[in-house]
C-alpha cells in the first residue's frame, strides 16, 4: 500500500509516543484533554482503553503505544487525550488517542517531508505520511485513517454512538 506524497504546507500536532516524536494533521484533530477516567469496555480489544465523555458525548479511547507494539507505560502528568476524527468508510468516527505528551503544531513544508523508508523502519508504512524533518529531529506523520483496520474500527465505533447524550460522568 503506497502513501501519497504530501504536495502542500501544512499544520501539524506533535505528540510523543516513548522516544518517538509522532505528528498529526491538525485538519483531524478536534481538542487535546488532560487524562481523565476511562470506563472500561468489556471484550475489547487490547488498545481499546475504554470511553470517556467529552460534553455529553461519548467518545471511546485508544491507547496508540499498544496499537504501534509499544511496551505499555505508567500515565504521567503529561499523558493526553487527542479527541480525533478520522474517516471510516466515508464516515466520520470521533476516537480519542492516548498519548505520552502533545507538545506544539508546527508548520511543515512538502520540502521538509521525505517519503517513509520502505525497509529498516520500526513503524509499518503505510502508516505513515511522511518524515518530517525540522533541524536535528525526525517526526513521524502518521495516517491515522490507516492506523485502524475497518473491523477495528466498527468495534470501536460499536462502543457507543459517538453522539449519543451521556446522563451521568464517565469514571472508572
Amino acid at each position: 500500500m503506497s502513501t501519497a506524497k504530501i504536495t502542500e504546507t501544512a499544520l501539524y500536532l506533535t505528540f510523543r509516543l516513548e522516544t518517538e516524536l509522532f505528528a498529526i494533521d491538525v485538519v483531524q484533530v478536534r481538542e487535546v484533554l488532560d487524562l481523565c477516567n476511562i470506563t472500561k469496555v468489556p471484550c475489547a480489544p487490547q488498545f481499546l482503553k475504554g470511553v470517556i465523555n467529552v460534553r455529553g458525548s461519548v467518545v471511546p479511547v485508544v491507547d496508540l503505544r499498544l496499537k504501534f507494539g509499544i511496551d505499555k507505560a505508567e500515565k504521567t502528568m503529561d499523558t493526553r487525550i487527542v479527541v480525533l476524527e478520522i474517516l471510516l468508510d466515508g464516515e466520520k468516527v470521533i476516537l480519542g488517542a492516548m498519548a505520552d505528551s502533545v507538545h506544539e503544531v508546527v508548520e511543515l513544508e512538502p520540502h521538509q517531508i521525505e517519503d517513509p523508508p520502505s525497509l529498516g523502519s520500526r513503524w509499518r508504512s503505510e502508516f505513515i505520511n511522511g518524515i518530517g524533518k525540522r533541524g536535528d529531529e525526525f517526526i513521524i506523520i502518521i495516517d491515522i485513517n490507516r492506523v485502524f483496520s475497518v473491523d477495528e474500527l466498527a468495534f470501536v465505533q460499536g462502543t457507543g454512538e459517538q453522539n449519543a447524550p451521556v446522563d451521568k460522568a464517565v469514571n472508572e
